[in-house]
């Protein structure tokens, strides 16, 4: 495969340019940026920084790629940017490496998209299959599980945590943890059910989304504190993966309070 770069470019020695890819005109690629093979740098993009991108990337016009976090603590430590493969970023978007204070890493799966001046802040960590919307805004620390979709002009605060499956709605507010499978919305963000059509696009059969949505009733019932609703879901339903990821989900959390219904949803 050959390899194209555009005579306006620069490309700093030390990089790492895949086979066949495509750099255009006014590309600024850094000494330390290792580019997988494929890719492809529509014009105007920024790659700095220790930031490693996977193969058959596209990178669209004013995307900035790996420079120094906007942490003010930062103080030149050599952390890491790892995109991982067949991720599409649009223009203007935005990506930071990590900081001393979150592991000096921040990662982004496969096969993600983001749109149009989204943001990943530093030391976040973004799974497969994500998609960020346009103007999504991901603050530091943020743990992002698999297939999550935020819709446009939606922000997560500092260490929050979304769970694989979860639909966060447009100009959503979160500032708590979003269980796997479920639905934010509002500006301060609430649950607001269970993300039964991406259950449904993503192949889960009517059983197993029946399951989900049995256990996220008594979940978030008024009966008892979470804690003990949490001990007799898992007793209900012991053979259930989905449910135990949610269960697991909730009992892992510990720098914030979990999303819960503004009223109590009923059991029955």
């Amino acid at each position: 495969m050959e390899t194209f770069i555009h005579p306006s470019a620069v490309v700093e020695d030390g990089a790492v340019i895949g086979a066949g890819s495509s750099i255009g005109p006014f590309c600024m690629i850094g000494p330390e940026v290792e580019l997988g093979e494929g890719s492809s740098l529509v014009s105007h993009v920024a790659l700095a920084g220790r930031t490693t991108i996977g193969p058959r990337a596209r990178i669209f016009p004013f995307a900035s790629i790996g420079h120094i976090p906007q942490d003010l603590k930062y103080r030149g430590e050599p952390s890491t940017l790892t995109i991982g493969s067949d991720c599409t970023i649009r223009e203007g978007v935005t990506m930071n490496p990590g900081t001393a204070g979150g592991g000096l890493a921040t990662v982004v799966g496969d096969r993600c998209s983001f749109l149009a001046n989204s943001h990943v802040g530093h030391d976040t960590r973004v799974g497969s299959d994500v998609i960020l919307s346009n103007n999504v805004m991901l603050a530091g620390h943020v743990t992002v599980g698999d297939f999550v979709i935020f819709g446009g002009g939606s922000a997560v605060i500092q260490f929050a945590r979304v769970g694989s499956h979860a639909f966060v709605g447009g100009l959503t507010g979160l500032e708590n943890d979003l269980i796997p499978y479920g639905m934010a919305t509002g500006n301060r963000a609430h649950l607001a059910g269970l993300n039964i059509i991406g259950l449904r696009r993503r192949g889960f059969t009517r059983d197993q989304i029946h399951d989900i949505r049995r256990a996220y009733r008594l979940l978030f019932a008024d009966e008892g504190t979470l804690s003990e609703r949490v001990e007799d879901v898992a007793g209900e339903f012991a053979t259930h993966p989905f449910v135990h990821e949610i269960l697991d989900f909730i009992r892992e959390g510990k720098d914030r309070a979990i999303c819960t219904p503004r009223d109590p949803v009923s059991s029955h």
